[in-house]
């Protein structure tokens, strides 16, 4: 009788029982299989601010432009169709990275994908930034001169932080093909 271990469960059940705990086990392990397959690191990473922000302000950006009568200068089409495209596409690949996808697609060059895509995207946000700030027009009294002039300050804000994002890409796109062989110098 000495040989019985003390801490024995006596407690039995059926697999088709329908207790309380049951359902919280099976919720628990539903949300313990997402937040796994997250990146939660990304977020806290310097290029993972910079997609919140240009997800951010990039939606500032076009929200103040649609908010006004923009039809009414072609420029402002450019305008609209850049920051909206890139503010879609963005989300999307700060999603795709949040939940792990380019582990799961090795296929990808994911580094070089991500640089180019900053890259076009830096690039297509200043000639909408330069369009927008070109269009602006204090003195023709137009009443939604502060929209177009507040939304060239966010498109101004959001290229910059496009082109810190292709600089931090290129970085990791760099970084990418080393390996400890090649990366440590010899004392």
């Amino acid at each position: 009788m000495a040989d019985f271990p003390s801490k024995v469960t006596t407690e039995t059940s059926s697999p088709n029982s329908q207790g309380p705990q049951q359902g919280g086990n099976s919720l628990r392990q539903l949300a313990a299989g997402f937040t796994t397959s997250m990146d939660t690191l990304f977020v806290r990473s310097i290029p993972g601010i910079l997609m919140i922000t240009e997800i951010v302000l990039g939606l500032l950006h076009w929200a103040l432009i649609a908010s006004s009568p923009y039809t009414l200068l072609p420029a402002y089409g450019w305008v609209m169709f850049v920051a909206v495209t890139l503010w879609i596409l963005t989300t999307i690949l700060f999603f795709m990275i949040l939940f792990s996808v380019p582990r799961h697609l090795t296929a990808v060059p994911w580094p070089l994908t991500v640089m180019v895509y900053h890259g076009a995207a830096t690039v297509l946000y200043l000639s909408a930034f330069a369009a927008n700030a070109a269009s602006v027009h204090p003195f023709q009294g137009f009443y939604f001169f502060g929209h177009f002039a507040a939304a060239a300050f966010f498109g101004a804000v959001v290229t910059v932080a496009y082109g810190a994002s292709a600089f931090f890409s290129y970085v990791d796109w760099k970084e990418d093909g080393r390996n400890a062989a090649t990366s440590t110098v010899p004392t």
